[in-house]
């Protein structure tokens, strides 16, 4: 058997070596204009082309990093009955779902775990069921593809999200499962869900998006409609119970509307040791929302400091980034545009090389001007271009179906492994 891997994440650009990804499937066709907005989309995609963009996603990380599927991994844990029968009870409690449970759990691995995430249709087998207007028992997973939201790596533990929306609650099941279980990953995980000794108070809800690793001893979490106020005081908790030297988060408000700044990294995504993507109105421009610096030191939250911006309170932490502006710095309804469709949100697979759509194409071009090389994914995937070694460049995947999801690379990938970086 090859041997584990064992998570460990200290910062957002390190050198990829393990990633998570679900390609979409037939849970994101189960999806109606109707039923959309519970399913917390504000359109419907089309499969197939967004299959063909996906593609370019994976096959560039194929190229740098061990890339797992979220169904291939969850097939392979559910081989335990023990590991089965407890997914399944608290899936199904959660749900109110129990009258499928035995079925459920009588399938095989591969096909339970598609189930899972792809839908259990209902059984129009009594009155109830047959008058029913829902379709299914267990909905499909329309936003798993988005797999950064129901996990987090930090160092060498797993902070299991605790979802906004109740329709995402079973990614967060299904993410834990595979950490606490898969032969191949070593991890610990966090749940705020099961404590332990750590408090915990009111409405905590924590997601991946809002979620970014600065440095091994720094990190920037978003607040809104994602991830409460609560969620980053249980982070919080969780850093002091360590009762390590000085530890620093940075909290940044994040307005309600519109829809697009649902998470941090839909305004800011780190590119290096020295270059980070910023939507420029919110993140660096004068608004209401608070910047706020805390510090913790053994165990103790020894500051609680408002600072001016993002970029300017990393900088007081000898983190010095250089702000690269989606949608460029000529007009606002071009960064609105570009920020409306992720025009912000990049992933890092190593210090520099980055992630992105094509379709935003004032921001890629401010990427080039500040010395990142454009390369097409499909070019790479080809053989026709390579990664340049430590050089700076976007890659650019196709994006015209898969942002209309509201999410772009950060939001596709679940990185548990990274290279330390040499600051």
């Amino acid at each position: 058997m090859t041997d584990k891997m064992k998570v460990n994440v200290t910062t957002e650009f390190g050198e990829l070596e393990g990633v998570i990804i679900h390609t979409p499937g037939l849970e994101v066709e189960e999806m109606t204009p109707e039923t959309a907005k519970r399913a917390l989309y504000s359109d419907i995609l089309n499969l197939a082309v967004a299959t063909e963009e996906y593609k370019q996603l994976k096959g560039v990380l194929n190229k740098v990093s061990r890339v797992f599927e979220v169904t291939d991994l969850l097939a392979e844990v559910l081989k335990s009955e023990q590991v089965r029968k407890e997914l399944l009870d608290e899936i199904c409690r959660q749900e109110n779902a129990q009258e499928i449970h035995a079925d459920l759990f009588e399938l095989t691995s591969p096909e339970l775990a598609r189930q899972l995430i792809q839908g259990v249709p209902i059984m129009r087998n009594n009155l109830t069921r047959y008058l029913s207007q829902e379709r299914f028992s267990l909905w499909p997973l329309h936003n798993f593809l988005f797999t950064r939201d129901a996990s987090m790596s930090f160092r060498d533990e797993v902070v299991i999200g605790k979802m906004a929306n109740a329709v995402r609650d079973r990614e967060a099941l299904i993410m834990e499962a595979i950490f606490n279980h898969h032969p191949m990953i070593e991890a610990t995980t966090v749940n705020s869900q099961k404590a332990g000794n750590i408090p915990t108070t009111g409405n905590i809800s924590i997601e991946g998006g809002d979620f970014q690793v600065a440095r091994e001893d720094v990190l920037v979490i978003g607040t809104g409609i994602r991830t409460s106020t609560q969620g980053i005081d249980f982070i919080l908790e969780s850093i002091k119970a360590k009762k390590e030297p000085i530890r620093h988060v940075l909290v940044q408000e994040l307005p309600d509307m519109p829809e697009s700044f649902i998470h941090l990294d839909m305004v800011f995504t780190f590119l290096d040791r020295d270059a980070c993507m910023v939507y420029e109105p919110l993140i660096l421009g004068t608004t209401r929302y608070h910047t706020i610096h805390i510090q913790i030191e053994n165990g103790e939250v020894t500051k609680i400091t408002e600072e001016k911006n993002l970029v300017k309170a990393l900088k007081k932490l000898g983190i010095d980034l250089n702000p690269i502006y989606c949608g460029g710095r000529n007009d606002i309804w071009t960064q609105e545009r570009e920020q409306w469709h992720s025009g912000a949100n990049f992933f890092a697979i190593a210090p520099g090389q980055v992630i992105g759509y094509e379709r935003n194409v004032n921001t890629v071009e401010e990427l080039n001007k500040s010395g990142f090389e454009v390369i097409k994914a499909q070019n790479i995937i080809d053989g026709k271009a390579e990664i340049p070694k430590n050089k700076k460049c976007v890659i650019t995947i196709a994006g015209s179906e898969l942002a209309r999801g509201g999410g772009g690379a950060r939001c596709m990938t679940m990185p548990f492994k990274r290279k330390k970086v040499d600051w």
